[in-house]
């Protein structure tokens, strides 16, 4: 069966103090209308990840709102974490030889967190290992009640079809469905509904919230880490879609002109990412014992305390994706005023306005080439942090995203558009 995730009360007034005029009373304003409405979030994990971290925020929030929302989160086996991992890899263009088998244990093992199922007004499916609920309830002969949308935070644009082909169903079963982009979807799905709301981060997480020279000493102290010399980092799970090892090799590029930069690599270990530990391993392999790149987890103690001191003390932050869903780390360097080195993929162009917020690179060599640009220009990291951080301010700090969630309830459910818009 599901497992509720116990949530932390959050307050809408809260962020007041950093978005902008007017955004609080939009938002009370449309989901009055909505107050006692249950709705359910539903995803693989309740750590690691974008997914979890925004819906450790979003459902507090929307129960701040005055709707009963819950989030839940499915059971499984290391073998079906394996499928849905392989899943995701082919839906992002990856080739994988699909099995009986394994499609028997995604859909069986999502029958089994079927069971009790209680009813809601509004169910958020995030992603593909939980896709197949709705049409299982269904075969089962329930009727489950309320209004069902399906969010698929990947980037399908060179999804494998024979992948597509075992979510498609599944998904075509919702009510409607939300993207990070409308070159996302891909075809087959019915059009009814069809959403696009990008992600967003939380300005007032441990991870985002304004950090002092101090606390960032400490955390560079017990990692041994120099704070008297420049550092850059990326933050992402350890996986071949953030390529890791191009980030080690434009780092060297830059070392070359800049003898005492250092390199963080931080990444989450979570329990439906079981490639995580093989791609760790070979992070540490090809830093070969390289002082001064520092590869670290959570299992090291690393949480989003330690990960705001990195990204707040990089002279620039990385994220150098060749597939990217959108990339919740690009908006938190960016809202620090840091300038963004990424991957020209998936969401990241939404983010970083090349030459304007950052950068955006095909290969490492074009990535160590940009970073050398920028530690010799501070000047421009400057600037170019400044317009990110307003950038985020205006369109992906988490006020806007539950805007969106409350928009498209009330969509759902037959209301009259805002009058907000």
């Amino acid at each position: 069966m599901l497992t509720a995730v116990e949530l932390t009360p959050k307050s809408l007034e809260s962020y007041r103090a950093v978005v902008l005029p007017g955004v609080i009373e939009a938002i009370r304003e449309d989901a009055r209308a909505l107050a006692g409405a249950r709705v359910l979030h539903v995803n693989a994990t309740s750590y690691g990840g974008g997914v979890a971290e925004i819906l450790a925020s979003m459902t507090p929030l929307m129960r701040d709102l005055g709707l009963n929302a819950d989030w839940k989160v499915i059971s499984g086996s290391d073998e079906f974490f394996g499928v849905t991992k392989a899943m995701h890899n082919a839906l992002q263009g990856h080739p994988h030889d699909w099995t009986e088998a394994e499609r028997a244990l995604w859909v069986e093992t999502n029958r089994k967190n079927a069971d009790g199922w209680e009813e809601y007004d509004f169910v958020v499916i995030h992603d593909p290992q939980p896709a197949p609920i709705l049409g299982l309830l269904r075969e089962a002969g329930q009727t489950p009640g309320g209004k069902w949308l399906w969010r698929c935070h990947i980037d399908l644009t060179d999804a494998q079809p024979e992948a597509w082909d075992l979510l498609r169903p599944w998904a075509s079963e919702y009510d409607g469905s939300i993207w990070t982009m409308r070159q996302y979807v891909r075809q087959g799905l019915p059009d009814r509904d069809l959403f696009i709301a990008p992600p967003a981060i939380d300005p007032l997480s441990p991870k985002n919230v304004p950090i002092s020279e101090a606390e960032i000493a400490a955390v560079f102290d017990r990692y041994t880490i120099d704070g008297s010399r420049p550092m850059v980092c990326q933050v992402s799970r350890f996986d071949p879609w953030k390529d890791p090892l191009g980030v080690i090799d434009a780092f060297r590029m830059a070392r070359e002109t800049n003898p005492g930069l250092q390199l963080v690599l931080v990444g989450s270990l979570a329990h439906d990412d079981p490639e995580g530990q093989e791609w760790l391993q070979r992070v540490f392999d090809y830093r070969d014992h390289d002082r001064d790149i520092h590869v670290l987890t959570n299992l090291d103690g690393v949480g989003n305390h330690e990960v705001n001191a990195f990204q707040a003390a990089s002279r620039v932050v990385i994220q150098k994706s060749t597939r990217e869903g959108f990339g919740l780390v690009v908006s938190e360097g960016l809202w620090k005023g840091r300038p963004v080195i990424g991957g020209n993929c998936g969401g990241i162009p939404l983010q970083v306005i090349d030459g304007q917020t950052g950068y955006l690179v095909e290969t490492a060599q074009e990535c160590g080439m940009r970073l050398r640009q920028l530690l010799a220009d501070p000047a421009e990291c400057d600037q170019m942090g400044a317009a990110g951080r307003e950038l985020v301010r205006e369109h992906f700090l988490l006020t806007r995203y539950l805007h969106d969630y409350v928009r498209m309830f009330r969509t759902l459910a037959g209301m009259q558009p805002s009058e907000r818009g």
